[in-house]
């Protein structure tokens, strides 16, 4: 029987039925009004537009900046591209994951450095991988309780310059040298540290910190557990490097800003890890952490990225006040949380059945998916998971598979393995290229997920805006 979601659906003057259930059902009078009430606060939530900054791998262009210039940059671009008035912002969100300590609160010297008022909040949060997600779900929040009208949300990560300390004996010699008097007395103190044999110093891992593990690692051995071959890896990676060239190319990657790097003659335009290839040429990269049999290569993950994005979200109301013609409504989202040592990246098949049945909806009804490429790996096995009885049994505590989503529909314009995954930056440019994909691909509802650190996922749908 064919799924009654989507079987009427009209904007003007109709009835348009997008859930389940006949209650949800809601006759429309005006192009305006939205299909359904959000559950949060009863308030329509609306995605004006996203930015981002060109994607780069880290090191290269941006390696001079500080993270509050990528974030700066992309604010500046985002209020370009939206001409909205920075006193109609009432707040701003941004999320990152290696803190800055100069700029702990980059939200608020990005918004200050971008011309927002003084009078303008701002706060930053992080929540790993999901960290824009959680920025973009915070305003959501925001605005739906009646707080707050506007707000912009963003993401920003720079591991171009990750703060690297001493270690912790050296740390407190420091901290203690400082009150000790005298030069005898301080070189007595230094020798005596050294004489520990202190660790040197402490660079910052992609690991967990509950289990020690790299995500490399737990990649790898997600990869063993769910039978994903090499090659299997090696040909969605590839998969993601074609599409992302050939949107690229095409125009259709409209989220990102140029960007003029201070000292660097040529202004950066574009993401700079697009890189198609062949699987023959991946075959021959060897494995980057379970070595030597291990399947995760550099290829086939996600590199270490520099890069900032933005977004305007509004009410409904308060964007047709303005006069703004929103590209699409942010409807529900989940949070889940599973293992961290054996389901670390299992956060999508978690949160998509999650999300969907909070909305009413099934698989078939998605026509745009935005998943979160930490690894080809990890998508794999996201895949497999929500296509398992077995694993929905077993371990999620459900009657039956979720289903995979049509791959015909599945991040079309390239993912992370390819554009680039800046931590903090990488849920909005998810959102942001859902909604436009919506526009593009003339489709109806989207759902985005990703996974995180921690064995933390996240999911939304969301929904086109009535395009006239």
């Amino acid at each position: 029987m064919a799924s009654p979601v989507l079987t009427a659906v009209k904007y003007a003057n109709a009835t348009r039925c997008i859930f389940r259930d006949a209650v949800r059902c809601v006759s429309t009078t005006s192009s305006l009004q939205s299909p359904r009430r959000p559950k949060t606060g009863g308030r329509n939530i609306v995605l004006i537009d996203g930015v981002r900054t060109p994607f780069l791998q880290s090191s290269t262009t941006y390696k001079n900046l500080m993270p509050h210039d990528l974030a700066r940059t992309a604010l500046k671009g985002l209020l370009k591209r939206t001409a909205v008035n920075t006193t109609d912002i009432e707040y701003v969100v941004i999320g990152t994951v290696i803190q800055e300590v100069n700029t702990s609160n980059i939200a608020r010297e990005a918004s200050l450095g971008a011309g927002f008022s003084q009078r303008t909040p701002a706060h930053t949060v992080t929540q790993a991988c999901i960290s824009s997600n959680q920025a973009i779900s915070t305003g959501v929040g925001m605005i739906a309780s009646g707080q707050m009208d506007a707000v912009i949300a963003g993401g920003v990560e720079f591991m171009s310059d990750v703060p690297i300390r001493w270690g912790r004996k050296l740390r407190q010699m420091a901290l203690k040298m400082n009150r000790t008097k005298g030069a005898q007395a301080q070189l007595s103190l230094l020798i005596r540290t050294l004489a520990t044999k202190p660790n040197l110093l402490e660079i910052p891992a992609v690991a967990e910190f509950s289990t020690g593990e790299v995500m490399g690692h737990s990649a790898d051995r997600l990869c063993a557990a769910f039978g994903i071959s090499r090659i299997e890896q090696d040909e969605y990676a590839l998969r993601s490097h074609t599409k992302a060239h050939w949107a690229s190319e095409k125009g259709l990657l409209s989220d990102v800003i140029p960007y003029k790097v201070p000292g660097v003659a040529e202004t950066v335009v574009k993401d700079n890890g697009i890189r198609p290839s062949s699987v023959e040429q991946m075959s021959k990269l060897k494995a980057a952490f379970i070595k030597p049999h291990g399947t995760i290569t550099a290829a086939n993950s996600s590199f270490l990225t520099d890069g900032a994005s933005a977004c305007l979200i509004m009410s409904e109301e308060k964007a047709l006040q303005l006069g703004f013609k929103p590209k699409a409504y942010l409807r529900e989202f989940v949070y889940v949380s599973q293992d961290p040592k054996d389901q670390l990246l299992l956060g999508p098949a978690y949160a998509t059945p999650k999300v969907l049945e909070k909305a009413g909806l099934a698989m078939s009804d998605i026509d745009v998916f935005e998943f979160h490429e930490a690894f080809a790996g990890q998508i794999l096995a996201n895949l497999k998971a929500m296509d398992s009885d077995y694993f929905a049994k077993n371990h999620m505590n459900r009657s039956e598979k979720v289903g995979t989503p049509d791959l015909s529909k599945f991040n079309l314009w390239g993912g992370s393995l390819s554009i680039g995954h800046p931590f903090g930056a990488t849920g909005v440019r998810l959102v942001t290229t859902a909604a436009n994909r919506l526009i593009d691909e003339d489709g109806q509802l989207a759902l985005v997920a990703a996974c995180a650190a921690g064995g933390i996922g996240h999911g939304m749908i969301v929904e086109r805006y009535p395009q006239k």
